[in-house]
């Protein structure tokens, strides 16, 4: 079992670590595969494409609901065990999803994945913290990271490819075999982490509610609710504004993803370099990079030349901010708050994701498609203000 003094002597974990990377491309695949196949979805069930968004809403809003209180109710559960678990959970859902005979079991569906991703992501987020010494600890995170960059290079339009060619229950069926074979793999490769702080004999644990590090974990979720929010507003109508503004065929909209996912796993790895030398400044630039792209492809969807451009540079400035988010929580935290911490951090990217798919489905009806980019420039930018200020902010705080 890894502890904190082992971590220190041993080598580095790849193993484990890349074991967590698999884990979070199947788990990041399967929350947004419905956005790749909102059309095929809609038809089918013969639903409007904003309810098929709302079924991202669904599945975030019951990680919203349940990560903290099964965070807290697990905590002195062994990690791996619940690991274990939340896949058997993911299988389940999955299986229900494929073979959802009805819009309504298609919603229970995605409910049961969020009671199980919910979960996933408060244990898992902080397992790589468990398995390395702080100093490599960003070190970690850009490589269990690199599992949700992949989900987008990859898993979603390779699902989304399977669900045009084949159907969209089959694509949630591979998903669930592919969870099946990971079980496997976490019984056998993942180690097995302390992750309950102990208190030395005599000592007195203070109250977690007194803990220094909250204000900081409070300003990095309030930075995920409004940057993700801004983003999933506008990504996750992203098919439907290809076909439509952009004048991609529905056949093309996969190798459109799949160029996005690419260019995300370029802004991954320029996080890796540039996080670190520029922690606070680096983030408000690639958000700021963000919202020009975006607002290139509103203003110029129909020129070609203009808009796979802009596609790919929104991709770079946000493939990294994820990563960049979740490192700069896990350094502000406390050792005993980490599981906690990324429950909330959870908490806060599902708020965004399905407040964002909310706000999203509500202006498509409302307005068009068209109008998506530019809610998403408006809210980039008010993000960059909100970091800016919660940054000089956080630096006083810290001197006093």
């Amino acid at each position: 079992m890894v502890t904190p003094d082992t971590a220190e002597n041993r080598p580095f974990p790849w193993v484990g670590l890349l074991t967590l990377s698999a884990l979070i491309f199947v788990s990041v695949t399967s929350e947004f595969l419905p956005t790749g196949l909102l059309p095929d979805i809609a038809a089918e069930l013969r639903v409007s494409e904003s309810q098929v968004g709302l079924l991202i809403t669904l599945f975030a809003g019951t990680v919203v609901l349940s990560a903290a209180p099964l965070t807290a109710l697990t905590r002195n559960h062994s990690r791996k065990a619940l690991v274990v678990v939340v896949l058997l959970v993911f299988v389940f859902g999955n299986v229900l999803a494929s073979v959802a005979p009805s819009y309504a079991v298609l919603a229970i569906a995605r409910v049961i994945g969020g009671l199980a991703h919910g979960l996933f992501w408060a244990v898992v987020g902080a397992y790589s913290a468990h398995l390395v010494p702080k100093h490599q600890i960003g070190r970690a995170v850009a490589i269990t990271g690199s599992g949700a960059t992949a989900a987008f290079v990859f898993g979603v339009p390779l699902g989304t490819a399977l669900g045009h060619a084949l159907g969209w229950r089959l694509a949630f069926a591979v998903i669930a075999a592919i969870i099946l074979v990971l079980i496997v793999a976490v019984m056998r490769l993942l180690p097995a982490v302390q992750h309950v702080e102990e208190v030395s004999t005599g000592e007195v644990p203070l109250p977690l509610a007194k803990d220094r590090s909250i204000p900081s974990v409070v300003f990095v979720c309030v930075i995920v609710v409004l940057l993700i929010g801004a983003h999933n507003v506008f990504f996750t109508y992203v098919a439907p504004y290809l076909i439509g503004p952009v004048g991609v065929e529905p056949g093309a909209v996969a190798g459109i993803l799949f160029l996005y996912g690419g260019a995300g796993a370029v802004g991954l790895v320029l996080a890796g370099v540039f996080a670190d030398r520029f922690p606070r400044s680096g983030l408000a630039v690639a958000i700021a990079a963000v919202a020009a792209s975006v607002l290139a492809l509103g203003l110029a969807p129909m020129l070609p030349w203009v808009a796979l451009p802009a596609i790919v540079l929104w991709s770079i400035a946000f493939g990294g901010t994820p990563a960049m988010l979740q490192t700069r929580m896990l350094h502000a935290v406390s050792a005993r708050m980490r599981d906690l911490a990324s429950a909330y951090l959870t908490t806060s990217f599902n708020i965004a994701i399905g407040g964002g798919a909310l706000v999203g489905g509500i202006l498509l009806d409302a307005f068009t498609v068209r109008a998506l980019p530019f809610v998403d420039v408006a809210l980039s930018v008010v993000t960059v203000l909100v970091l800016l200020l919660g940054d000089a902010w956080l630096r006083a705080r810290e001197s006093v």
